[in-house]
């Protein structure tokens, strides 16, 4: 792993890079500032039309619920910014799998645990915090705790702990939502298989791209950068939210 990170610290000058890679890594940091700029709505917070369904209906309704939560991970772009850096330097897939799963346990843990006892925090805070941990990773990635700090932090655990956040996110918007107490047990735990499906989807997809990528020379010279934009994302998102809960 520190391998890859020095060797991603390499990045060949602008000018000796051809045309179409100076495009195609302009393409990749405006889709990954574009993502962070999109609407709260794609993010934890659920449609309106999704939000007046969980406020209506009551009793066990596991499909419906399992699609909700499908269709929140695989539509949420904090959360697939944060798999991505997870994943930037992991190649095998014992590793990503054991990362994913922390991750996994630290979402499912705080999101279920949240509603069942009705245990919320503030959306703003906890989506800036949500930010942080897309910074946090950007920059473990690049190497820099290492430079500043003269000691790598332990990735596992920072993973499960950001993972908890990134739960309480969700959790405070279904909190909000006033879901029915009937059936809740069974809808919540449907919700987080269909939470685990949608990061499937989405993890399967950044994996395909990653794996074109890297069999190209030009991602040892881009990850860096691509470092860089997703952290700058990650910025962003703080300013965002933050922006949100002073003016509100």
């Amino acid at each position: 792993m520190k391998f890859m990170r020095e060797r991603s610290l390499e990045v060949m000058p602008d000018r000796h890079r051809p045309t179409w890679q100076r495009t195609s890594l302009f393409l990749i940091a405006t889709t990954i500032l574009l993502f962070a700029c999109a609407n709260q709505a794609l993010a934890h917070a659920v449609a309106e039309g999704d939000k007046g369904y969980i406020q209506e209906i009551s009793g066990v309704n596991l499909i419906p619920f399992m699609y909700l939560g499908a269709k929140h991970m695989a539509t949420g772009y904090d959360h697939i910014l944060f798999l991505l850096g997870v994943i930037f330097f992991l190649y095998r897939m014992k590793h990503i799998a054991l990362y994913v799963t922390l991750f996994a346990i630290g979402h499912s843990t705080t999101m279920l645990l949240g509603v069942y006892f009705n245990v919320g925090i503030n959306s703003y805070i906890i989506d800036a915090i949500i930010g942080l941990s897309v910074v946090y990773k950007a920059l473990d990635n690049i190497g820099a705790f290492q430079r500043w700090l003269g000691f790598q932090p332990n990735t596992k655990v920072a993973t499960v702990v950001f993972g908890l956040f990134h739960g309480f996110g969700l959790s405070t918007k279904i909190i909000e939502y006033n879901i029915s107490p009937d059936g809740l047990i069974p809808n919540l735990l449907a919700f987080n298989v269909g939470v685990e499906i949608g990061q499937l989807i989405a993890l399967g997809t950044i994996l395909i791209a990653m794996s074109y990528w890297r069999r190209t020379a030009s991602f040892w010279r881009h990850a860096y950068t691509a470092n860089v934009a997703m952290m700058c994302a990650g910025f962003i998102l703080i300013g965002y939210q933050l922006t949100g809960y002073f003016v509100s």
